[in-house]
């Protein structure tokens, strides 16, 4: 066995040789060819990768086959991820539906319980902002309405989600609206749910600050932020935004408006309420005199006629 083992060793070590020599050799041939400039080597390199690369095609499709499972993965976990997101939102949407439609019910529920008649919604003409004349020092912008469409100086406009500005001057065919942000804007609002009230004070900044609030402790950042009404500035319950803490740690408000695309803005007609000019009327009117009450009256009133007989 050991005489075996011998003799393959004789043959093999020289094959071993002699392979590993030719490949030193071929390896030696394709750099040396590799390095060599002319116009000819050239050509006949051209055509040996022309030759053998297309060969190898093959050998390339596991790899190809690979990549392509890869991104298939990749993609079928975006696709997941996206399917989960988006189930998530319509469990939210579902929950707040169902809390949309208790707080529908218990409110038509109160309202036909307490006989309540509500006001009508305010009416509004819709214009088109034509110019941002907005500066450092003032915050305006101008609408393609006016006099000709009935509006009137110091009325409320909003973009459809929050209160932008009052009316501040009217054309014959523009009005110009000042914005909450502008330094000269001043704005009676209810802070909502404590109740507060405070003044909206324009800044030029995008969140004005809160000034002469009642009661600062009972604030929280986050608090809904509508109009009051008073001083017959604005309606009351207009949506304004959100109490926000400020860089300077004061209490400004994240506005709802979008100021950045302010395209076209509502501007509310008010109607002024009805004036009493006698308050005792209010509480009540002239009472109706019953006959019987009146012919008792003259009959104590008319003085008994002296009897000469």
């Amino acid at each position: 066995m050991a005489k075996d083992r011998n003799t393959s060793d004789t043959y093999v070590r020289p094959i071993r040789r002699l392979l590993v020599g030719l490949l030193v050799l071929v390896f030696l041939a394709i750099f040396v060819l590799w390095r060599i400039d002319s116009p000819r080597v050239e050509r006949m390199r051209a055509n040996l990768v022309d030759t053998i690369v297309p060969s190898f095609e093959w050998a390339l499709v596991p790899v190809t086959k690979f990549v392509g499972m890869v991104e298939g993965f990749q993609s079928y976990q975006r696709i997941y991820d996206q399917n989960q997101e988006l189930r998530r939102e319509l469990r939210q949407m579902a929950a707040w539906k169902e809390a949309a439609l208790q707080l529908e019910q218990k409110n038509a529920k109160l309202l036909d319980l307490n006989q309540v008649r509500i006001d009508p919604k305010y009416t509004y003409v819709t214009g088109v902002v034509m110019a941002d004349s907005g500066s450092p020092f003032r915050q305006s912008v101008v609408l393609n309405v006016g006099a000709r469409d009935g509006i009137m100086d110091g009325w409320a406009t909003m973009d459809g989600i929050g209160l932008v500005g009052r009316i501040s001057g009217v054309g014959q065919n523009t009005a110009r609206v000042i914005l909450l942000t502008d330094s000269n804007s001043r704005l009676p609002i209810t802070i909502q749910p404590s109740g507060q009230r405070a003044i909206l004070s324009g800044d030029n900044s995008a969140q004005p600050p809160l000034e002469f609030i009642e009661s600062p402790e009972l604030i929280r950042p986050g608090d809904r932020v509508v109009s009051s009404g008073d001083g017959g500035v604005f309606p009351a319950g207009l949506v304004i935004g959100q109490v926000a803490m400020g860089p300077d740690r004061r209490l400004r408000v994240a506005l709802s408006a979008d100021y950045e695309r302010l395209d076209y803005l509502r501007v509310l007609r008010t109607h002024e309420g009805e004036k009493i000019l006698d308050p005792g009327a209010l509480i009540a009117g002239p009472q109706p005199v019953s006959p019987f009450a009146a012919s008792t009256d003259q009959n104590v009133s008319q003085p008994e006629e002296p009897n000469d007989g």
